[in-house]
């Protein structure tokens, strides 16, 4: 089923209505999910929420290409329609963001005008819980020009059993990756973050928010981090990249960046704990 909206969605009421109805849930990866299909025609960028972006990701100003993280924030709001809806089987509170994979077909510019479209991929069993596949894509005259696949996962009680492939004994460990760069995180990250994205999620707000939720403090956007990863890093036009959130970042804190080749990194301080991993391929036609 397909829905066209007229307006981006409201971000706030949303997570308030995605938390109400979390105690009411019980997720399982068997469960029922909606198939509605939602679209948005005519969006066009917001250029003082994108410069607001690019600064606190560390991408350039002014640059007439949008940052290749940013059509997510564009269609974070239709995915927490459907995300937030009685239909949807997992609980709002408590989903975790687990990973983003993001493909860019062509340059996609600051002044155009776009399709946003958001669907449910799938549930799958996960060893923690239940992991649900969002899908969004972003069009113009007709053809797709970017697209992601974010996973979340709803952790509760399993049997144990999983439709995951086993890994395989012999793969290669990677190496770590060599330091680039030391970050230091300001407290204040998570609420700039939250201003330019819309994503004010309480967990990154304020550390006594934060600890509503068991978290020691507030708490980075995940997909700050990969933002930011991703600004250092660098791009081509024709791209598809992945991350992985393997670890909450803590603010105020320090990480260290490394990379190497199409690979990257966000780890702790010190050194040992990995945050986020990632990589990048560029696209030939």
């Amino acid at each position: 089923m397909q829905t066209t909206l007229t307006s981006i969605p409201a971000l706030g009421p949303l997570l308030a209505r995605g938390a109400l109805l979390s105690p009411f849930k019980r997720p399982r990866p068997d469960a029922d999910y909606p198939r509605t299909r939602l679209e948005l025609p005519g969006v066009r960028i917001d250029l003082a929420r994108l410069a607001a972006y690019e600064r606190v990701c560390g991408f350039p100003t002014g640059d007439d290409s949008l940052p290749l993280t940013y059509p997510h924030v564009l269609g974070f709001p239709l995915a927490m329609r459907l995300m937030s809806g009685r239909d949807f089987p997992l609980p709002l509170l408590g989903l975790v963001h687990t990973s983003i994979e993001i493909t860019r077909h062509t340059a996609v510019t600051a002044t155009g005008e776009y399709e946003l479209a958001v669907h449910v991929d799938e549930l799958a069993p996960h060893r923690r819980g239940t992991e649900v596949g969002v899908v969004t894509s972003v069009r113009s005259g007709g053809q797709v020009v970017w697209e992601s696949r974010s996973t979340y996962l709803a952790r509760h009680r399993t049997d144990g059993r999983t439709t995951a492939a086993p890994p395989v004994k012999d793969a290669p460990e990677h190496k770590p990756l060599p330091a680039v760069a030391q970050w230091r995180l300001a407290a204040d990250v998570g609420r700039r973050y939250g201003a330019a994205s819309g994503d004010r999620n309480p967990i990154h707000l304020h550390p006594l928010t934060a600890r509503l939720f068991g978290f020691p403090r507030a708490i980075a956007h995940g997909m700050w981090t990969v933002a930011r990863c991703l600004a250092a890093h660098g791009t081509p036009e024709a791209v598809l990249a992945r991350a992985e959130f393997k670890a909450p970042v803590l603010l105020p804190g320090t990480v260290t960046y490394a990379a190497e080749g199409g690979r990257f990194e966000l780890r702790g301080g010190g050194g040992d704990r990995v945050h986020l991993a990632g990589e990048v391929y560029p696209l030939t036609s």
